[in-house]
């Protein structure tokens, strides 16, 4: 299995949205938000998503074309 990180940034119209649950059982994938930080105008989620490579290519692709702006992410503050 696959992992990658990437931020998602969500325009106003999409912020009340179950993007994230979308995408999960859309695609079959694990996700994990990382960081987030949301307002009624817009927001962003650090998410970690694991699944096979292509599947994972196919989710991004998917959010992309929801209007979501999904930025790769290398290393994380979080990790120990």
């Amino acid at each position: 299995m696959a992992s990658m990180r990437v931020r998602l940034t969500f325009p106003t119209n999409l912020v009340t949205e179950p993007i994230i649950y979308s995408v999960g059982t859309k695609f079959d994938i694990v996700t994990n938000i990382r960081r987030a930080n949301i307002s009624k105008d817009t927001g962003w989620v650090v998410l970690e998503i694991t699944g096979d490579d292509a599947i994972l290519q196919n989710a991004v692709e998917y959010l992309q074309q929801t209007g979501v702006s999904v930025e790769p992410i290398i290393g994380d503050v979080l990790e120990s």
